[in-house]
């Protein structure tokens, strides 16, 4: 699976191809673990949303990557460009088919739903009968 930060299905960079060009992993990140959801909230100021790459590996890995560019006042060029990585483990009861991600003010939002926890079994009642 492979998602833009809109949602949208993309081509995205390989994790070779990433580190290859020297992505930085230190991107701050918080991660969010509710009953219904985990919630990864990733800040990227700067960062266009068609510069962010959302994917999920075959080994149930979460990964936001990309770059942020820095182009000079006027000129439209820009003068550096700054490539970044996160990588997140997703647990086994996560929604690999039910993520989202919305890029807005500078935090990327990524959300993978899970199932609802079970309910707790009620215990049973053995009715005893007189032989």
């Amino acid at each position: 699976m492979d998602l833009t930060a809109g949602g949208k299905a993309a081509c995205g960079p390989t994790c070779a191809y990433v580190q290859d060009c020297g992505a930085a992993a230190s991107t701050p990140a918080d991660v969010k673990e509710l009953p219904s959801k985990l919630v990864f909230e990733i800040d990227m100021p700067g960062v266009k949303p068609g510069d962010v790459r959302v994917r999920v590996e075959d080994d149930r890995s979460l990964v936001v990557s990309g770059e942020r560019r820095r182009c000079e006042d006027g000129e439209g060029e820009c003068v550096s460009v700054e490539k970044f990585m996160r990588k997140f483990q997703l647990p086994e009861d996560a929604d690999l088919d039910a993520i989202t991600a919305l890029c807005q003010d500078g935090v990327l939002t990524v959300t993978v739903e899970k199932p609802p926890p079970p309910e707790p079994k009620k215990p049973k009642t053995i009715d005893v009968k007189m032989g």
